[in-house]
């Protein structure tokens, strides 16, 4: 009887124990595959965040060579710098995110990928309008090289003409010169006679202070085929013994001669007939002259056309 007690005791107890065994194999199984998915979530998370953190930092390589090609091309690049300090803030928010969710993520990265497709674009459009200002540039040196070359031709050519022009004026101014010389009166055979106040006139050219109340200058103007007939302007100047200018206030005055002023004693206008005529000049002072010897110089057009002289005793 107490046999049969403890075999059914020892039954129970197997039972139980078998019991406890099948619990125990239960839970361990139902833990280990809870670990079992759990190593696979992280796994997973890990792999999504390494895919995630690559994707960004693609990204930021793509854009930092954006931002160098499109300053190249000298265009704005304030908008990509803008996007690359958000990429960089995302980049660093990755590392702490314990909320990371790869949808969110994903969806960052596809506005960051469409971006760049759009200054893809906006670098196309750059290269196109420099490829065009590079040929209008080109352009426009080979005008600059083309008007260059004819600046320097006309150049050339304009110091060919002034040149040219120099030698004709010369040649012209030499030719006036000759012709207004050849033009030039002449006044020949000059002489000087004196006029007593009762008009008897003393001639020989050697005369008495006393005896001198005016001068009578003669002289011929021989003909010039090349002269013109007109009056002629006669500047009369007499020279004392020592050089000056013999004159009465109201007659003098300075002419030019060769590009310098002299003084003359008076003027008189004289009808030029071109036929060898002859002329008489009449002068008088008021005061009396001085012993000594005196010059007659004649002058017309600018030029000195004849000269003679006197002596007083």
């Amino acid at each position: 009887m107490e046999s049969n007690n403890n075999q059914g005791v020892f039954k129970i107890a197997i039972g139980v124990l078998i019991g406890v065994v099948a619990l125990l194999s239960y839970l361990f199984m139902g833990a280990r595959n809870e670990t079992f998915e759990l190593q696979q979530s992280i796994t997973s998370k890990v792999e999504q965040l390494s895919t995630t953190q690559i994707k960004l930092d693609s990204i930021a390589i793509v854009l930092n060579e954006k931002i160098a090609e499109i300053q190249k091309l000298g265009g704005n690049v304030t908008e990509l710098e803008n996007v690359k300090a958000q990429l960089e803030s995302d980049k660093k928010k990755l590392k702490s995110d314990f909320n990371f969710s790869v949808q969110k993520y994903d969806a960052k990265i596809k506005e960051y990928e469409n971006f760049l497709v759009v200054k893809d674009e906006d670098i196309r459009k750059l290269q196109e309008e420099n490829g065009t200002l590079l040929a209008r540039t080109k352009t426009l040196e080979e005008e600059k090289q083309q008007v260059l070359t004819e600046n320097t031709g006309l150049k050339t050519e304009k110091a060919t003409l002034v040149q040219t022009v120099s030698e004709y004026t010369s040649q012209n101014d030499d030719l006036k010169r000759k012709v207004t010389l050849a033009s030039a009166m002449k006044a020949i055979n000059v002489q000087v006679a004196a006029l007593a106040s009762n008009g008897k006139v003393r001639e020989g050219g050697l005369y008495k202070a006393s005896k001198i109340n005016k001068l009578k200058i003669s002289f011929i103007m021989p003909s010039n085929p090349v002269a013109e007939k007109n009056n002629k302007e006669i500047f009369v100047r007499i020279l004392d013994q020592n050089g000056a200018v013999v004159s009465e206030d109201g007659s003098a005055g300075t002419l030019s001669n060769d590009g310098k002023e002299i003084g003359y004693s008076f003027k008189q206008s004289v009808p030029f007939e071109n036929n060898d005529q002859k002329v008489d000049i009449i002068y008088g002072k008021s005061a009396a002259y001085q012993s000594g010897k005196y010059s007659i110089e004649l002058y017309s057009e600018g030029f000195k056309i004849g000269n003679g002289s006197f002596q007083v005793k």
